[in-house]
């Protein structure tokens, strides 16, 4: 059977950590760090588990699937996986994902030093034809992909994170500060659904394929096998993923005992600043558009190799090109407008996405009945669907009473019980039928 070198899987596990790491990830930390105050070791540990531990839980269910979200899709109906899938890769890729990614590179590198108040237009366009031209040339080849982003890109961020940590270490005084009212109470759940904001275990159904993709190109495995060595890239990936939240989130805190920021971003601008002055700040712009042009890498290749599968007709390089035009054009819209648009599409399939990693990971358990996964999934659906509309303005008074009584509804979990209830009622419907078909003289 055998499995890959050390050198192999450290370095898929590098690619792992890039494609997971892009400008949100580098953001959220600093602000937990501001925010928990003395509170932070709980708060990150919660942030932990949902912002690394989900997103890989799902990377290693992917490899178990042959056909990636498309069959874990499939266990509910054959086209709510098609549809599901497409919904899928396109608000990741093209729709959202791809054009958000190339928008902070901007905010974040080079309108810091561009005129306040001016036009910044032509810049973002020159900024984004640049930008998606290098990320067409490093997807255009997806053998060679982990090699460049795991062995070339990972390294020389990584490195740039660690010298500003290392800066704040001996530039920056300070310890933990004032506990912000939403930190109080329960430190561990408040950082536990901050992590879950990310979003990345939508990417992680994208990005597992390209993980398993990799693993076979290394060496011919069976299924157990490609999973095992999915886990141990992923393992490489959550060490990276949780030692740069804690230092980043460690530097949020520090900068906080001087002054209040407004985000993440802020805060991670004026301790550039702060440290290496304008060498700083081209650090940071190095960081974050490193950060994100690894992602949106990421991105375009698993969405081009996802329409590729379903459209054999249609060539990769042909869909590569489509979805960096496409994604190219939406940049141009604006960071804010994009996300105005994305976002209740995002608040509907998050808390599906979350509902089908769980139950495809625990399948075994009720031996992969149907009615598990119909049942749950729509009944997380229907929360999050009226909570989509809702973002749009769309809403009923009486719906939403009867949805605000939900237990954790205020904290966007809504969804979980009904879908609990959901699964249940839909292994209960399944064993009856079962119970009919064994015993059809009973009627």
């Amino acid at each position: 059977m055998g499995s890959l070198k050390g050198k192999e899987t450290l370095t898929i596990g590098l690619m792992l950590f890039a494609l997971f790491f892009g400008a949100g990830n580098l953001i959220f930390p600093p602000f937990l760090g501001q925010e928990a105050g003395a509170n932070f070791w709980p708060a990150m540990l919660g942030f932990i588990v949902t912002g690394v531990g989900l997103p890989l839980l799902t990377v290693v269910v992917i490899s178990m699937a042959k056909d990636g979200v498309k069959e874990i899709g499939s266990r509910v109906h054959p086209v709510f996986a098609v549809v599901f899938s497409a919904a899928v890769y396109l608000s990741i890729g093209p729709f959202f994902g791809i054009p958000r990614s190339a928008n902070v590179a901007f905010e974040m590198s080079l309108k810091p030093f561009l005129a306040e108040g001016g036009s910044h237009t032509a810049f973002l366009l020159l900024f984004t034809v640049v930008f998606f031209a290098l990320v067409y040339w490093v997807t255009l080849n997806p053998s060679k992909m982990v090699e460049r982003i795991g062995s070339i890109l990972t390294p020389v961020m990584l490195a740039a994170i660690l010298l500003l940590v290392l800066g704040s270490v001996f530039k920056l005084e300070g310890s933990f500060g004032e506990v912000s009212a939403k930190y109080t109470n329960a430190p561990f759940a408040t950082g536990f659904l901050e992590g879950y904001l990310t979003m990345d275990t939508i990417a992680a159904l994208a990005f597992g394929i390209i993980v398993v993709g990799a693993v076979q190109q290394k060496k011919a495995l069976e299924r157990r096998m490609v999973v095992r060595e999915t886990l141990k890239a992923g393992i490489i990936a959550g060490v990276g993923l949780s030692f740069v939240y804690v230092t980043v989130g460690l530097l949020g805190a520090k900068m906080a005992s001087g002054s209040q920021f407004e985000n993440g971003g802020e805060i991670l601008t004026a301790a550039a600043e702060l440290i290496f002055g304008v060498p700083g700040m081209l650090l940071l712009g190095l960081i974050v558009t490193l950060a994100c042009f690894t992602t949106a890498v990421g991105l375009v290749a698993a969405t081009s190799q996802f329409f590729n599968k379903m459209i054999p007709n249609v060539s990769y390089k042909t869909f590569t090109l489509a979805v960096t035009l496409v994604s190219l054009l939406i940049s141009n819209l604006g960071l804010n407008q994009i996300i105005s648009i994305s976002v209740p599409v995002l608040i509907v399939l998050y808390p599906i996405t979350i509902v089908l990693v769980i139950l495809s990971f625990l399948d075994r358990f009720f031996k992969g009945a149907r009615g598990v996964y119909v049942g749950a999934v729509l009944a997380a659906g229907m929360v999050s669907v009226v909570d989509g509309l809702k973002t749009f303005g769309v809403e009923s008074e009486a719906l939403m009473a009867l949805l605000q009584s939900l237990p954790l509804y205020a904290e966007g979990l809504g969804w979980l019980l009904p879908a609990l209830i959901g699964g249940l009622a839909g292994w209960v419907f399944d064993k009856f039928i079962s119970a009919k078909e064994l015993n059809p003289a009973s009627e």
